[in-house]
């Protein structure tokens, strides 16, 4: 029944934390048994079961449970397979998805070699804009996955690409995660390629992408900002954060700090 395997997959995430703080005693019980359930599930011929695979396997990944052998050898082939441009769009699109959140739990290099030509592919799926649509709003996600080597390289001309998408909310979904998207590169391809490509978005014909490419001037703008004098950096989690210069600071000791907070990704905003 798959009421009962979808139950099953729910429990998987806190008995694979037990078996972890337990391992002296059950030192292989996890990949085992545990993951290869994992793995088979995400092919599951029942929705609500995959879905139920996908959100196991994300926290497993979050509480870094998941052996870079297993990622690299059961989850990303499945998933590759899953995404392939024969594949059906119902599990293309869920793979797509699931490929976009795992980008940033896994290795730089786990991402660039085996999931960065997938992604490119699909930002040029002509058969489903769903899958160009969520190419397009994690964007910003995988370029700071794979870093400025490989986002100049491989990913700025698939964003020129989705950014003059005929669908206009793929545009608007590259105008909210720009700022993430022009972070990640260097000043000059800031100045030369990417201001342009905004002043395009700023101008587009949908008054939806016009109005996300405003919401963006600020945090776009915010880049080309030196962080030592401006005091702007990224968190963690994927914000824009203002740091009070050390005079506002020493000026009003007892003020609390005044941290302006803009989000960078696009799947946040």
């Amino acid at each position: 029944e798959p009421t009962v395997r979808t139950e099953l997959m729910e429990q998987i995430p806190p008995i694979a934390i037990f078996l972890q703080e337990s391992r002296p005693k059950f030192p292989t019980a996890f990949f085992e048994y545990l993951m290869p359930i994992v793995v088979r599930y995400l092919t599951d011929v029942n929705n609500q079961v995959r879905k139920a695979g996908q959100e196991a396997l994300l926290i497993l990944l979050e509480q870094d449970l998941v052996a870079q052998s297993d990622i690299e050898n059961k989850v990303c082939p499945i998933l590759l397979d899953l995404s392939a441009p024969d594949s059906d769009d119902e599990y293309k699109v869920e793979a797509v998805n699931i490929i976009c959140k795992m980008a940033s739990m896994l290795s730089r290099t786990t991402v660039e070699h085996m999931l960065l030509p997938r992604f490119c592919e699909l930002c040029s799926d002509g058969k489903l804009f769903q899958v160009r649509k969520i190419c397009a709003a994690n964007f910003g996600d995988i370029c700071n996955a794979v870093g400025q080597e490989a986002t100049e390289r491989l990913l700025i001309p698939k964003f020129f690409e989705l950014c003059s998408d005929s669908v206009w909310g793929m545009r608007k979904a590259c105008a909210e995660c720009f700022m993430a998207v022009s972070y990640t590169t260097s000043p000059e391809v800031r100045r030369s390629k990417l201001s342009p490509l905004f002043i395009s978005l700023i101008s587009d014909t949908c008054r939806w992408v016009r109005q996300a490419a405003f919401q963006s001037l600020g945090p776009f703008i915010s880049t080309f900002a030196n962080p030592s004098s401006a005091g702007l950096y990224i968190r963690e989690d994927g914000t824009l954060s203002i740091r009070p210069s050390a005079q506002d600071v020493n000026s009003n000791p007892c003020q609390p700090s005044n941290n302006i907070t803009v989000m960078a990704s696009g799947a946040n905003s």
